[in-house]
């Protein structure tokens, strides 16, 4: 039975995933919309995300997040013919 719940936990954490790329994706077209240049709209998005997890999980979390976010840029992840939602 684990297993089962452990293959509906990977669906609901991949729905909510799903969920807030289509919510950010938006966000953004509204802010190139305004006018603002997307480094703005990057920063502001990457700053308001680091500061809200820290306040929710600590400095090891967000540390940790930017340490695999910086290895999968240097991979080339982000590259546009490698980016999926």
């Amino acid at each position: 039975m684990a297993h089962g719940v452990t293959d509906l936990d990977a669906l609901v954490r991949e729905e909510k995933r799903l969920t807030a790329v289509e919510n950010h994706n938006e966000a953004w077209a509204e802010g190139l919309s305004a006018g603002i240049e997307p480094e703005i709209i990057a920063e502001a998005a990457m700053t308001t995300a680091l500061a809200e997890l820290l306040r929710a999980t600590g400095e090891p979390t967000v540390l940790a997040l930017i340490e695999r976010m910086r290895d999968r840029v240097v991979a080339g992840e982000f590259e546009p013919e490698q980016l999926r939602h």
